[in-house]
């Protein structure tokens, strides 16, 4: 596997987009882009699983049913989540207006939504938007369609690949956004895969969700899950590979390199959590399955005590074993080891669930780094599972204290 360093989901053969400014940020920022595959292509998606779901949402949950996928167009600045009847029509308006720029079917568009709930969106704004982006797709706007989608995010994320499957080369290329409201089960996060692959739509599916689980379903910020969260992958056979149609290594391969590219993604989501100032990585090793191994790792990640401590540099290791303990990860207390660890750094904190005297000092530093990694043997098993997240600060606070400002 190759890192594309600097390409982004236009660098996907056959994939055009763009992001433009259509007024519904009050900043005047790019609030809407719009993805399309000049090719026919298969897609699959992982929704929101808060029983609140946005209208986009549930248009998505009926058109990716669809045999092919062409376009994504997604809003900024506006969720229209909490919009009944009237805001179920207008994201139907918003696939029918792109389709008939783009020419196809509007069961071949996905929309989205990310911004503020409980306000309808502005269709006198929101249809020349997407009749400019449509004019102005390319080869080269992938870095403004990674823009369009941000809310409260702090930088653009973007993440490429290229493997080789059956003697072709196959790009796998994302977008995401993702600041606050970040919790397992999707947050409010959203991600927009593309590939080259030639894959039938069901193995897409099968490969995409299994990776979602382990990336994008094992981050945190702040605990909260979304009406809006969702991922969607379009896969349009480009590469010309032979098509995968089972789990074969070909199968594999692409999995490797998609799993690889979405924790890639969901690191970058975790790292730019609102205030966030440090990177946490969990790793749980050594679980009785792999059910408690996540338990595990995500009861941590989510702790907002642990998550200040983290902040405050304070290396109090009960907090880590008490989150692990109201999990329902199935463990035996008395066998845990804790370590906290940098990059160079590493230091052992407890050993079978009980308190080591350690160096303080030592410990501090590695606290006071930017990327702090967990580690947990829980001495039972075989089993393993890392999560991703951030620390609670000040700052988190301020920026949701006048979020609808």
């Amino acid at each position: 596997m190759r890192i594309l360093e600097g390409q982004t989901i236009t660098d996907i053969p056959g994939i055009k987009a763009t992001g433009v400014a259509g007024g519904l940020k009050k900043s005047g920022k790019k609030d809407v882009c719009i993805i399309y595959s000049e090719e026919k292509a298969v897609s699959a998606a992982v929704f929101t699983v808060n029983k609140v779901k946005a209208a986009p949402i549930l248009l998505n949950m009926e058109n990716i049913k669809n045999k092919n996928t062409q376009a994504i167009v997604v809003n900024s600045g506006n969720a229209n989540s909490c919009t009944g009847q009237e805001g179920y029509d207008n994201a139907v308006k918003t696939a029918e207006i792109a389709a008939k720029c783009l020419g196809i079917s509007k069961k071949e568009v996905l929309v989205q939504s990310t911004g503020v709930i409980g306000v309808q969106l502005p269709m006198d704004k929101m249809e020349p938007a997407i009749e400019d982006a449509c004019r102005h797709i390319s080869e080269n706007g992938g870095h403004e369609a990674a823009e369009a989608i941000m809310t409260t995010d702090t930088f653009p994320k973007e993440f490429a690949v290229e493997v080789k499957i059956g003697g072709k080369p196959v790009k796998i290329a994302g977008i995401a956004k993702g600041s606050g409201m970040i919790h397992p089960n999707m947050a409010t996060m959203l991600a927009f895969i593309t590939t080259d692959v030639n894959i039938e739509k069901d193995m897409l599916e099968k490969a995409f969700k299994g990776s979602v689980d382990d990336s994008y379903n094992m981050i945190s910020v702040d605990g909260d899950t979304s009406t809006n969260d969702m991922a969607a992958i379009l896969a349009n056979g480009m590469a010309r590979n032979k098509v995968i149609d089972r789990e074969n290594e070909d199968f594999h391969v692409f999995k490797e390199a998609l799993d690889y590219l979405n924790k890639e993604l969901a690191k970058m989501i975790a790292i730019d959590g609102e205030g966030a100032t440090k990177l946490l990585e969990v790793e749980v090793v050594n679980a009785k399955d792999v059910k408690s191994a996540k338990e595990a790792a995500k009861s941590v990640i989510t702790s907002n005590l642990t998550k200040c401590a983290f902040f405050g540099a304070d290396a109090n290791w009960g907090r880590i074993l008490c989150a692990v303990g109201y999990s329902d990860a199935d463990f035996n207390p008395d066998k845990v080891d804790i370590f906290l660890m940098s990059k160079d750094k590493s230091i052992q904190v407890a050993e079978d669930g009980r308190g080591l005297v350690f160096d303080e000092d030592l410990a501090k530093e590695i606290l006071l780094e930017k990327n702090i990694r967990v580690f947990i043997d829980l001495k039972d098993g075989s089993a393993k599972a890392t999560a991703w997240g951030c620390d609670l600060s000040y700052e988190y606070v301020r920026i949701n204290g006048d979020y609808r400002s």
